[in-house]
């Protein structure tokens, strides 16, 4: 989301929209819990801030950095989620899955920084598909009745476009410049806003360039839901990437990974998942979100944002290849 206008701390968010909701969350134990929760979100987040980096440019001490915020993240990680939060504010709630998406803002925010203030980042419905849905043809003449459909991401790098579109031929000189479409309520999160002033319109969409969904644990279906989402983007944007960040994965060794169109999979504890309730028995051994896994996923992305993108059949010739690797 851009720095501008839009909050990218989700997980901030998400615990403030608890505390103060108007009929959820008034019992005691939630109140004494969401404010248990608030004193280490805080030192969590003030610690992130206070952290700089990494940035666009490498350094001798990013590793370190990285490993600090991993830190910083699985110290405030055990806390929430322990048994008594877990089973107090269930995945339907998601406090619990909006910390990962937080995480991700603080490892990127100083390296999208570099690029502008207008850059995109954090949570985002992100431009999907346009068609036209004009009510008649003479109506059609006169605009486009564009609609840009979008879909929500976890966590986005890009940018903000604003489009606007009209008829080629000029509209009829009459006050009646035709009927407005207006997107159903229960649609209207699935499209972008349109502004119309006489024969055009204009919209204002997210293009991500780097999407990464965050889970708790990456199954088959999931793979498959994911591996779609993929195909979808880099469809409408070639230059992107599309990432699967999670703790646990629950795939097993006959998944074939080079047939789905994710470009990196990563699973921050190395660990097969294990149902929620055996992670609470003494005897469960939860492996710590690996550092170096994180540095990596750092490491591509800012591989990714600071590269020449031009390419194409030229530059292939020249090499003899023209699939770049």
């Amino acid at each position: 989301m851009s720095t501008t206008d839009r909050n990218p701390l989700v997980h901030g968010s998400n615990l403030e929209q608890k505390e103060n909701h108007r009929t959820k969350y008034r019992d005691t134990e939630s109140k004494k819990y969401l404010q248990q929760i608030r004193i280490e979100y805080d030192k969590w987040h003030l610690a992130n801030v206070q952290l700089i980096g990494p940035t666009s440019r490498p350094a001798d001490n990013d590793d370190e950095i990285i490993s600090k915020r991993v830190e910083l993240l699985l110290t405030y990680k055990d806390f929430v989620d322990q048994q008594h939060y877990a089973e107090k504010f269930d995945s339907r709630s998601n406090l619990h899955s909006s910390v990962l998406e937080e995480f991700l803002y603080y490892l990127f925010r100083d390296l999208v920084k570099d690029f502008g203030k207008n850059a995109l980042i954090g949570k985002s419905h992100t431009f999907k598909d346009i068609f036209f849905v004009p009510p008649k043809y003479s109506e059609m003449l006169k605009r486009p009745y564009a609609r840009i459909e979008k879909k929500d991401h976890d966590f986005v790098i890009g940018a903000t476009i604003e489009a606007s579109f009209e008829a080629v031929a000029p509209p009829e000189e009459e006050e009646n410049l035709g009927e407005i479409l207006t997107v159903p309520k229960e649609e209207s999160e699935d499209y972008s806003k349109v502004t119309i002033i006489g024969n055009t319109e204009t919209h204002i969409f997210d293009i991500p360039v780097i999407v990464i969904e965050c889970k708790t644990y990456l199954d088959k279906t999931m793979l498959e839901s994911s591996s779609r989402s993929a195909e979808e983007l880099k469809a409408r944007n070639p230059n992107s990437l599309y990432i699967v960040l999670m703790e646990w994965i629950k795939l097993t060794s006959n998944v074939n990974l080079r047939k789905y169109k994710i470009d990196q999979i990563y699973v921050l504890r190395q660990q097969k998942n294990t149902d929620r309730e055996f992670r609470y028995e003494e005897t469960y051994v939860k492996n710590p979100i690996n550092p170096t896994v994180t540095q990596h996923l750092f490491y591509k992305v800012r591989k990714h944002l600071t590269m020449d993108w031009t390419g194409g059949i030229e530059y292939g010739i020249q090499r003899g290849w023209l699939i770049e690797e």
